[in-house]
C-alpha cells in the first residue's frame, strides 16, 4: 500500500472535524494545530498549509520555505509549493477527495483536485514545520518523481502527452529554482 492508499485509510478512520499529516522525518512545532485551527475558524477556511524550515537529517536549519498567501491551480501547476506537513483540512473534504495511489505527487494530486473545490489553497505566513530534506527517501527518488508527475498530468489530470511533458518539464524547472534559491 503507497503513501496516498494508507493515508486514505487513516482518513477514513478518523473521527474529529480536522485532518492533519506530519511524515515520520518531518516535525511539527508546539503550537501548529492549535493555530492552524484557529486561523482556520477565523479566516472560515476548509485547507490551510504553512510555511516550513528545511533541517537535514540531524535537524540543522538548512533553509526556509516560505509559502504564497493564496495559491490557485494556474500557480500551483507550475509548483508544487505546499508541504504535506504544513496542511491542514477539514474532514469533509478528504471524505469527497482521496489521495491517489502514485508513489510520489500523490498530495500534489489531492492539492490539484482541492484547488478545483475550492479555488484558492490559503496559505499561514508562519513557520509552522520542520521538513526533513533526505537523500535516500521517497520523495527524493527524482526518476519516480518525474514518472509520477507525467502520470499525475497525463492520466489524473488528462493532459495530452505533450502537455503533460511540458508541465513535468515547468515543475522540474521551478523544482530546480527553489534548490537554488532563485525561486520568485
Amino acid at each position: 500500500m503507497g503513501p496516498g492508499l494508507s493515508r486514505n485509510k487513516g482518513i477514513k478512520l478518523a473521527q474529529g472535524k480536522y485532518i492533519s499529516f506530519c511524515d515520520s522525518d518531518d516535525t511539527w512545532k508546539k503550537n501548529k494545530l492549535s493555530y492552524q485551527i484557529d486561523f482556520m475558524i477565523k479566516n472560515n477556511l476548509k485547507f490551510s498549509h504553512s510555511n516550513y524550515h528545511i533541517i537535514d537529517f540531524k535537524g540543522k536549519r538548512i533553509g526556509n520555505f516560505m509559502t504564497q498567501k493564496k495559491i490557485n491551480y494556474e500557480n500551483l501547476l507550475k509548483s508544487c509549493d505546499i508541504g504535506l506537513s504544513t496542511v491542514m483540512i477539514e474532514k469533509i473534504l478528504l471524505d469527497k477527495y482521496k489521495f491517489c495511489s502514485l508513489r510520489t505527487k500523490e498530495d500534489y494530486y489531492l492539492w490539484l483536485k482541492l484547488v478545483r473545490k475550492l479555488k484558492n489553497l490559503n496559505g499561514i505566513n508562519k513557520y509552522l514545520v520542520n521538513w526533513r530534506s533526505l537523500e535516500n527517501s521517497l520523495s527524493s527518488s527524482k526518476k519516480q518523481r518525474i514518472k509520477d508527475a507525467y502520470k499525475l498530468y497525463n492520466y489524473y489530470e488528462n493532459y495530452s502527452g505533450l502537455l503533460s511533458v511540458y508541465y513535468v518539464l515547468r515543475l522540474t524547472f521551478y523544482s530546480l529554482l527553489k534548490k537554488t534559491k532563485i525561486y520568485f
